[in-house]
């Protein structure tokens, strides 16, 4: 009786459980939301260096009052051709003197598509030696008093060393990376002073040093390595490094008119030609030179640097000659500099400036140099910091350069358009559309305080914020 009355209360026990549990509803989860946006981080600090964040980002259309970066993609402006770096024989010097495997290391970092690379799409090279080069040289040296005008001593043998082989290993990393090259100097018997630094090239040369850039580019090509555009001079209104050379607006459209244009047409070769290549306080410089009429058919566009003027002017030219590209092709960073103020300027005038003011490119200075800032000329840049300090066989450190461009070449690959965006208070912004149909914004707040913005895209929006000097990648 006793085990049956226990049985019987057990079985009431369990349907009252049983009972109660079904008028309860089952909780729903709190559903995870997605991430809709990746936001790579560096800040002036160097706390955080190019690092992708954590935090969940989704657009939403909840209304708030922060100042809005309003991206818009039906409107559209340059193509861009890439970001980097120029690559002097210095550069490829010291890299070349780590191991093998660090080696390959660092290059594929630099130029490759992994996770880890910054994927560097363009490249500056010196024809001849720039002032970042151990010594001075040219692929026509002759002993003093003489000349050849037939350049049947041309060869490029002080490249084939360093120079030539590491373009060929980056090459193998990314195949469709593009080079400009520019020399710094003539031969010195092609010009009036007899000298590396500063002179003009006589102008019974002119069309010897016009077959010197076919013999260059015809060279290159039987190397594997395609030249993409050339400038016929690295700042030509400079005269004091070593090397350099001196060429006004009227030489230069004079060689371009009856020299260069013509045997680049003679020979077939399709390497653009850019002109000027030097800083934008003197944009009369590359208009004059487009304004003649017979040398204009064979220039693609003009090149500029910033350390002088201001990076409106750009538009200036472009405006003036719309149908002609411009680009940046050069800016360094001190060895004295700072890290922050560094980051933050650059960032706002070289990469985000001249994308605004329809460059194909942006380019910092140069590659990589020891940590004594070398190799250089006597009388080359001695404070020019390389993007990458190599310390030894084994060791390398990323300096500021490396980062500036590395917030756009990683994101915003060749082919990708720039398109509309805004620009709020010290909150600097450039929009892209890449080949893969991803937009990329790149925003550097240049005050010193704090901000908190939204990026908006096609009526929906996003809040973030960045610190005072930082600079932000977003990719949606």
């Amino acid at each position: 009786m006793k085990i049956l009355l226990l049985a019987i209360l057990t079985s009431f026990a369990t349907n009252c459980s049983s009972s109660n549990n079904a008028s309860e509803p089952t909780p729903t989860p709190t559903p995870v939301p997605t991430n809709e946006v990746d936001f790579w981080l560096t800040k002036g600090d160097q706390s955080v260096l190019l690092q992708k964040q954590s935090s969940v980002i989704v657009f939403g259309t909840t209304y708030n009052a922060y100042p809005s970066i309003e991206v818009d993609d039906t409107q559209s402006f340059q193509t861009v051709d890439g970001f980097g770096f120029t690559l002097t024989g210095g550069s490829a010097q010291v890299i070349n003197q780590m191991t093998t495997a660090k080696k390959q290391e660092l290059l594929k970092e630099l130029f490759g598509s992994e996770s880890n690379a910054i994927s560097v799409s363009y490249l500056r090279l010196s024809i001849a030696a720039s002032d970042l080069d151990a010594t001075t040289f040219s692929y026509d040296d002759m002993p003093s008093g003489q000349t050849d005008v037939k350049l049947t001593n041309f060869s490029m043998s002080p490249d084939m060393t360093h120079l030539i082989p590491i373009l060929k290993e980056i090459l193998l990393i990314n195949p469709n990376i593009k080079f400009l090259a520019v020399p710094w100097s003539a031969p010195v018997w092609m010009k009036d002073n007899n000298s590396t630094i500063g002179g003009s090239l006589q102008p019974q040369y002119y069309a010897a040093y016009a077959q010197y850039f076919v013999k260059y580019i015809q060279k290159m090509k039987t190397e594997g390595i395609a030249i993409d555009a050339i400038c016929p001079q690295n700042e030509p209104l400079h005269g004091g490094n070593n090397p350099s050379m001196v060429m006004t607006a009227s030489q230069q459209a004079t060689f371009i008119k009856n020299s260069l244009g013509p045997a680049f047409q003679t020979a077939n070769i399709k390497t653009k030609i850019i002109i000027y290549d030097h800083n934008c306080d003197r944009p009369d410089y590359p208009i004059s030179v487009l304004s003649d009429t017979d040398a204009n058919p064979y220039i693609d566009g003009s090149a500029f640097h910033l350390y002088g003027g201001d990076i409106g002017v750009l538009s200036t030219v472009h405006n003036t000659f719309p149908n002609k590209n411009v680009y940046f092709t050069e800016q360094w960073t001190s060895s004295v500099g700072s890290f922050s103020e560094d980051l933050k300027w650059h960032s706002k005038n070289v990469v985000i400036g001249s994308m605004r003011n329809w460059s194909k490119v942006a380019l910092e200075w140069n590659l990589a140099n020891d940590s004594s800032f070398g190799p250089h000329t006597t009388g080359g840049c001695t404070q020019c910091k390389g993007a990458i300090t190599i310390n030894s066989s084994e060791s390398f450190v990323r300096n500021v350069a490396y980062y500036i461009i590395a917030h756009a070449s990683k994101f915003v690959p060749s082919g990708s358009t720039r398109i509309a965006s805004t620009t709020q208070g010290n909150i600097n912004s450039v929009a892209f559309k890449t080949p893969n149909g991803k937009i990329t914004v790149l925003v550097v707040n240049d005050g010193n305080a704090s901000a908190i913005f939204n990026i908006k895209y096609n009526g929906r929006w996003f809040n973030t914020s960045l610190d005072g000097g930082a600079v932000g990648t977003y990719v949606f």
